[in-house]
């Protein structure tokens, strides 16, 4: 998301209007910040639900609907403007037809359409070719611009922009203007073009930082997830074809040997959480920017019980394998004093281990306010109108 959003800023100070690319950033980076606030609630419980001083998340979570809705529906967005404009935009042939065919009919026009029109059936054909030929190599046939662990990504881009030009086509002539009616194909076809986009910005940002290697993992998660998206579009766009048998024959001309992508794999999801859980230079890069309080705050306390946590971990996992018992909140105490009195751990360690385990019982802190009684009387009027609307409809349902 922070790639896609640096590269964009990068077109904007060359003084260029990216109006799809916006559309790109503003469809994908609103549903990003959706799940990720939606993951954040799903890790936090209690704790972002009991709106108080305790929960920084439920505010954000109800301001959700504000970036999805207001400023442009995504749904209108994703289904109508980031293809249906990115495609005429970025076609080399679509508009000049468009152009000469909306124009003053005269022998000149007819000249720039019919040109327009050979250039287009040949672009056509080379994707077609070229689609073929990368599906059959695995994309080999494509040279990288760079080396090392991440030069197949260029390749695999290439192929999976190959299969998009030639389905994109393929659709925009079978269709023709019937084709701002189907929404689920141009949806797909616009999740196809956002992970394009989304990927290049990944592979430029980790060049541009230096090629870091403890970045690779990142670059893995999100190029395999970007790939992955990429692929099901298209073999949605490929099984939902204007003309089924034509659809069949694309399939083959696409994936000659099968879907060549099945997302990150368990071992990358665990490698990015080592990076997530632990103090390094690829979460800082990552964090950059954000705000990180160093107040007495709710998020200021996750933060110094993040680094807290992880100094108490090597005391902390020698206590339980001297004494067969995980530390936790409700035994640290007992756990400390024994370690100690037995020359487990040092005094310094025992005040670290409670200082963390003190900082983890703040954060994990559900807001507790007085309780309201719940004795009142009910009001009598109140109480005879629900028992007249209860008769009502037991009646009702005798009739």
């Amino acid at each position: 998301m922070d790639a896609a959003r640096v590269l964009t800023l990068i077109a904007l100070d060359q003084g260029e209007n990216p109006g799809v690319l916006s559309a790109i950033n503003k469809y994908q980076l609103t549903e990003g910040n959706r799940q990720c606030i939606i993951d954040a609630m799903d890790v936090h419980g209690g704790k972002g639900i009991v709106l108080g001083p305790n929960n920084y998340l439920a505010r954000a979570y109800q301001a959700l609907p504000i970036s999805i809705t207001v400023e442009g529906a995504n749904i209108l967005t994703r289904s109508l403007i980031i293809f249906g404009q990115g495609a005429i935009r970025a076609h080399p042939c679509l508009l000049k037809e468009m152009n000469a065919v909306s124009g003053i009919a005269n022998s000149k026009a007819r000249r720039v359409f019919d040109n327009a029109l050979f250039t287009h059936i040949g672009f056509s054909l080379s994707n077609m070719v070229r689609s073929l030929l990368l599906g059959l190599t695995g994309g080999r046939m494509t040279p990288a611009p760079v080396t090392g662990p991440h030069a197949n990504y260029f390749r695999q881009l290439s192929r999976m922009s190959a299969a998009f030009a030639f389905l994109a086509d393929s659709v925009l002539v079978l269709l023709g203007g019937k084709f701002k009616f189907k929404e689920k194909l141009s949806g797909r076809l616009a999740d196809v073009l956002i992970h394009l986009y989304m990927g290049s910005a990944m592979l430029k940002r980790f060049e541009d930082d230096g090629r870091p290697a403890g970045d690779i993992p990142l670059l893995q998660w999100g190029m395999e997830d970007s790939l992955f998206t990429i692929q099901q579009s298209l073999l949605g766009v490929i099984q939902n074809f204007p003309v089924p048998v034509l659809g069949r024959i694309a399939r083959l001309l696409v994936f000659p040997f099968g879907l060549p992508h099945s997302g990150p794999s368990d071992k990358n999801v665990k490698a990015v959480a080592q990076i997530l859980l632990n103090e390094n230079e690829s979460r800082d890069r990552l964090t950059d920017g954000i705000f990180i309080s160093d107040r007495d705050d709710a998020t200021g306390r996750v933060n110094k019980a993040f680094h807290l946590v992880l100094e108490a971990q090597a005391a902390e996992r020698a206590i339980k394998n001297a004494l067969k018992q995980p530390v936790n909140f409700e035994n640290y105490e007992g756990l400390v004093k024994r370690a100690t009195e037995s020359g487990v751990i040092t005094e310094e360690q025992a005040t670290m281990v409670r200082l963390a385990q003190k900082a983890s019982a703040l954060v994990i802190a559900v807001d507790e306010f007085p309780q309201e009684r719940t004795d009142m009387p009910v009001v009598p009027a109140v109480k005879d109108q629900v028992t007249g609307q209860a008769e009502s409809r037991k009646q009702a349902g005798k009739a």
